[in-house]
C-alpha cells in the first residue's frame, strides 16, 4: 500500500476526532465554503489541539502532519534547475555615454562621492571587489527622462555590496538605475537588514535589473513621503533570496510596494522568504496602500525552495497583502488597497498559504498563471473585484467576504479532491513535486487565447492561437545553460562608516 492511500485511512480513521475539533469553527462544510485547505486546517487543528491532556495534544499533532502529507506532500527541498528568470551571469550592455560620465569607484567613499556629486548620465562603475557599507549610500541627485544615473558593475558576480546597516541604497531622486551587482545582507544581527533598496517620495523611475539581493527582510521597500510617491518603477530580472529564516518580527516580503503606482514587477526569481517571528506571515511581492496598476508579469516565485516545512504562513504574490495603516496611505483612507492590477503568467509554487491573495484589490486581472502547491487564489473583501481567466491553479479559487470573483476559463482543483489527497494538476508534468515541469503528455490547451492574455509565456514564448492553460507552452524554455552566480571572493575594497 502508498504512503498516500495509508494516510488517507488513517485520516479516515480518525475522522471522528478531527470534526469534533473543527466543530468550533463550523464544522467540515464551512471548510469547503470557504476554501480552507488542508494546509490551512493544519494548524488550526493543532492550536486547538494545544494544552489539553497527552492524548488529544498528540492526535491533534498526528492529524495536522497527516492533513499536510495529503496536501503537500514530503516537505523535500526543490532542486531548482538554471533558470533564464532571475539574475543572469550574461551582463546587460553598458549605457551609451562619454568617456567623462563614467565615474569609475575603487572604494566606499569613491561611491559615497560619487552619489553626491552625480548628474544626469552618469555611468558610477564599481571595480571588482568587495565593499562593505555600514551606512545607506544615498541617491538624492535626480536624473533624468531618457539620462538616468546608472549604478553598475560590469560583469555580474563581480562587485559584492556587503550591507551591514539596515538599508544599503536609499533612492529618493528621480531617474536611477542599478544593475548586475549582487547585495548580502551582512549584519550583526541578520534581522536588522531590512532593505538593499529603500525607494522613497522622489524616487521615480527607478529602475533595478539583473541584480542578486540576499539575506534582507524586504530587498526592495517602496514607499511614500507625505505628497511624493515614488511611482514608475520597474523591477526586472533580479534574484532575491534568504538562506536562513528571518528571526523577525518586522514584514518580510521581498517587494515590498506601498502606495506607489505604475510598476512593473517582471522576470523576477523570488524564493525562500520564511518570516520566523512576529505573526510568521510572509509574502513574496505585494502592492497595497492605495496605490494602482502594478503589474507582477513572468516571475518565479518559491515561497519555499531550500527552507522547507517551517512553521507560517508564506503567500506568494498579494494586491493588498495584510492591509495597510492609514497614515501610510496613498489617499489617507485606503478605501481599496490597490486598483487595476495585473498578475500575469507567474509561476507560484511551494507556499504554504495562498498562492495568490487578493485583500480589497478592486479591478484585479488574474491571467496565464501556474500554481502548484499552495492552498490556491484567495479573493477576500468587499473592495475587492478579480477576473481569472487562463490560470492552472492546484488548489481551489475562493472568493470570501463578499468579494467579487469572475471565472473565465480556468483549470482549478476543489478542496474536497485535496482532502482525499487528490492533485490532477500536478499529474499533468513529470514530477512537479520535483519542479521537472516538462508535459506528461501533451498539454491541456483553451480553445481560443482571451483577448486581455499574456501576449508572451514565462520563458519568453510568444503564445499561440490556442495557448496552454497557465504560466508556459513548454518549461524547457525556460532553462538557462547551467551557469552559477560567479561571487567576487578577493579582499574588501573598503569598509567605511
Amino acid at each position: 500500500m502508498s504512503l498516500g492511500k495509508k494516510r488517507v485511512l488513517l485520516l479516515l480513521a480518525a475522522a471522528p476526532v478531527l470534526v469534533g475539533l473543527v466543530a468550533a469553527g463550523g464544522g467540515l462544510a464551512y471548510l469547503h465554503a470557504d476554501g480552507i485547505t488542508p494546509r490551512a486546517l493544519a494548524p488550526y487543528i493543532e492550536r486547538r489541539a494545544a494544552g489539553h491532556n497527552d492524548i488529544i495534544t498528540g492526535t491533534g499533532n498526528w492529524i495536522g502532519a497527516a492533513l499536510r502529507d495529503l496536501d503537500r506532500g514530503e516537505p523535500v527541498p526543490y532542486a531548482l534547475p538554471a533558470l533564464k528568470v532571475g539574475a543572469q551571469p550574461v551582463p546587460l550592455p553598458a549605457p551609451p555615454s562619454t568617456s567623462t560620465a563614467v565615474k569609475r569607484v575603487g572604494s566606499v567613499p569613491e561611491a559615497q562621492r560619487a552619489f553626491a556629486q552625480a548628474v544626469a548620465g552618469d555611468v558610477i562603475t564599481f571595480a571588482p571587489g568587495v565593499y562593505r557599507i555600514r551606512a545607506p549610500l544615498a541617491a538624492t541627485r535626480p536624473g533624468v527622462a531618457g539620462v538616468p544615473i546608472v549604478v553598475r558593475a560590469e560583469h555580474p558576480g563581480s562587485v559584492v555590496i556587503e550591507v551591514a546597516a539596515t538599508e544599503g541604497i536609499v533612492v529618493a531622486a528621480p531617474h536611477w538605475t542599478f544593475e548586475n551587482l549582487e547585495f548580502r545582507g551582512a549584519c550583526a544581527q541578520a534581522a536588522f537588514c531590512e532593505h538593499a533598496f529603500h525607494v522613497v517620495g522622489k524616487g521615480r523611475h527607478f529602475v533595478a535589473r539583473n541584480n542578486r539581493i540576499v539575506d534582507f527582510n524586504a530587498h526592495f521597500k517602496i514607499n511614500g513621503d507625505g505628497k511624493d510617491f515614488p511611482d514608475h518603477g520597474l523591477v526586472e530580472g533580479n534574484t532575491l533570496d534568504n538562506t536562513s529564516p528571518r528571526r523577525t518580527s518586522n514584514p518580510v516580503t521581498p517587494v515590498d510596494l506601498v502606495a506607489a503606482s505604475d510598476w512593473t514587477i517582471r522576470g523576477n526569481l523570488i524564493t525562500d522568504f520564511i518570516k520566523a517571528g512576529g505573526d510568521r506571515i510572509s509574502y513574496g511581492a505585494f502592492a497595497k496602500g492605495a496605490g494602482a496598476r502594478t503589474v507582477f508579469e513572468r516571475n518565479v516565485v518559491l515561497c519555499e525552495q531550500k527552507l522547507r516545512g517551517l512553521p507560517g504562513q508564506r503567500v506568494g504574490l498579494s494586491f493588498g497583502g495584510g492591509g495597510t495603516g492609514r497614515q501610510y496611505c496613498r489617499d489617507g483612507r485606503c478605501i481599496t488597497e490597490h486598483e487595476a492590477g495585473v498578475m500575469r503568467a507567474n509561476l507560484i509554487a511551494g507556499c504554504s498559504d495562498a498562492g495568490i491573495y487578493v485583500n480589497s484589490g478592486a479591478g484585479s486581472r488574474l491571467l496565464d498563471n501556474t500554481l502548484l502547491d499552495t492552498a490556491g487564489v484567495q479573493v477576500r473583501y468587499p473592495a475587492s473585484s478579480a477576473e481569472l481567466d487562463g490560470n492552472m491553479v492546484d488548489g481551489p479559487v475562493t472568493s470570501r467576504n463578499g468579494a467579487v470573483l469572475r471565472m473565465g476559463d480556468n483549470r482549478t482543483n476543489s478542496v474536497t479532491a485535496m482532502y482525499a489527497g487528490l492533485h490532477p494538476q500536478r499529474r499533468l508534468f513529470v514530477a512537479a513535486q520535483a519542479l521537472d515541469l516538462r508535459w506528461d503528455g501533451q498539454p491541456p490547451r483553451r480553445q481560443a487565447q482571451d483577448a486581455q492574455a499574456s501576449p508572451m509565456d514565462l520563458c519568453g514564448a510568444h503564445r499561440p492561437a490556442a495557448p496552454a492553460y497557465g504560466a508556459f507552452e513548454d518549461f524547457a524554455a525556460c532553462l538557462a545553460p547551467a551557469a552559477a552566480f560567479s561571487s567576487a571572493t578577493t579582499a574588501s575594497n573598503s569598509d567605511a562608516n
